[in-house]
């Protein structure tokens, strides 16, 4: 029996989509920690290289300037000043002398150019106003202030942001190109057992076997699972064994191995019908020995059994291929014969019948002894149109040949018909 609901299966996640969803999750979580652990050390990185450079310039401009701050010489210091802003991305710098006044003062000329972001990130990484003494033999003579752009700073950040994101989509792909493969290498040996369960549930094909898989565990549970469809197939085979001896014990008599009544009757049924559609005729043969009951009383229901077993032998043995012959029960036998043309065929059969019976049957206890027949023949359609009345007209015209002392007569209902 089928238990698979497919509207509980449809609200259900298979284990491929739950594999792919959590193999997702965690891949991107985990770069999503990478990249953003990357990103703060990358941004602490620039911003102290960016101030240790603005230091530096700051200590180097403070050097450049000592002589002119020493004379007061405030037009060489805005030379100075100038030439720097044109090298250096310097966003504003001021020159003043021991008593704090100004000597020169500059802004870059790109600093009304510079995008909100730049300014932005210029604050937030790089130190507000760097101050540097200006000495002179050991005396401090005035002071630099320095405050840098973030330019460079910037575009060196959105390059390696660029990169980082390219990375993590090439990352983002990899992943989902693993998982994939993961879920084939997962899921595909476990659908391929779902399949086969399945089959074996619905088509009962004891006869399909999981395939092999590189992983261990699904190897050996698919191992496991192929030992237990073996058995499984074995039982089923002896369970068709058994069925089918139960069926042809159901159907055949114990003794000769013929079909029964009830066997006979079916199998008549489904001859007239085809009979009826093909416009053919066909006949039924009912036959009894004439000395059963003597025989078994003389010499022994042994005997009389192996006059039954004869009798079945023979009369299979002057059968076409396609007719049927059955034990009713006692020593009655039926015969089907299907089709015949014409009335002669029939006759011809039962006498051929009736000629194989002279051939003495030897008994299991030695010696031997001879039967005979009486037959009695009804045809289809001319002697009755259903299953239990031909076997009647049949079985009538046996006890008229039987008072006869035996030989074979036809149904006689019908003037045209002659035993």
């Amino acid at each position: 029996m089928n238990r698979r609901k497919p509207d509980a299966i449809q609200s259900r996640p298979s284990l491929r989509r739950l594999l792919h969803s959590a193999h997702l999750r965690v891949a991107l979580l985990a770069m999503g920690l990478a990249s953003l652990s990357l990103t703060v050390v990358s941004v602490l990185a620039l911003s102290t290289f960016a101030s240790q450079n603005l230091q530096l310039i700051a200590r180097s401009l403070a050097y450049t300037l000592e002589a002119a701050v020493v004379f007061d010489d405030r037009a060489a210091v805005r030379e100075v000043l100038e030439q720097l802003c044109k090298t250096e991305e310097i966003a504003h710098v001021a020159v003043f002398d021991s008593q704090s006044r100004l000597l020169a003062s500059m802004d870059s000329p790109n600093g009304n150019l510079l995008s909100a972001a730049e300014k932005t990130f210029a604050r937030l990484l790089l130190p507000s106003v760097v101050i540097q003494p200006i000495s002179y033999q050991g005396r401090q003579i005035g002071e630099l202030h320095l405050s840098g752009q973030g330019t460079t700073l910037l575009r060196f950040f959105m390059t390696g942001v660029v990169a980082l994101l390219v990375s993590l989509i090439l990352s983002a792909l990899g992943a989902l190109y693993g998982s994939r493969r993961m879920q084939r290498a997962i899921t595909g040996p476990l659908q391929a057992l779902s399949d086969v369960a399945h089959g074996i549930s619905v088509d009962r094909t004891f006869s399909l076997r999981v395939p092999a898989t590189h992983i261990a565990d699904l190897n050996d549970l698919a191992e496991d699972f192929n030992a237990l469809l073996d058995q499984l197939e074995a039982w089923q085979h002896q369970l068709e064994r058994e069925n089918a001896s139960l069926a042809h014990q159901a159907s055949h008599d114990a003794l000769t191995g013929l079909p029964n009544r009830a066997f006979f009757e079916s199998r008549l049924l489904g001859a007239m019908r085809e009979a009826r559609d093909s416009q053919t005729q066909m006949a039924v043969l009912f036959l009894d020995s004439n000395r059963f009951k003597a025989i078994n009383d003389e010499q022994g229901h042994a005997a009389g059994d192996a006059v039954l077993i004869a009798i079945a032998q023979r009369l299979r043995a002057q059968l076409r291929e396609g007719d049927t012959v059955a034990r009713l029960g006692g020593d009655e036998f039926a015969v089907l014969l299907k089709p015949i043309h014409h009335e002669a065929d029939a006759l011809h059969i039962a006498d051929k019948i009736i000629d194989s019976m002279h051939l003495p049957i030897a008994l299991p206890e030695g010696g031997s002894l001879t039967t005979s027949l009486s037959i009695g023949i009804a045809l289809y359609p001319q002697h009755a149109d259903n299953p239990e009345a031909l076997l009647h007209e049949a079985d009538l015209a046996m006890y008229n040949a039987k008072r006869q002392e035996g030989g074979r007569r036809v149904a006689t209902h019908h003037d045209s018909l002659h035993p």
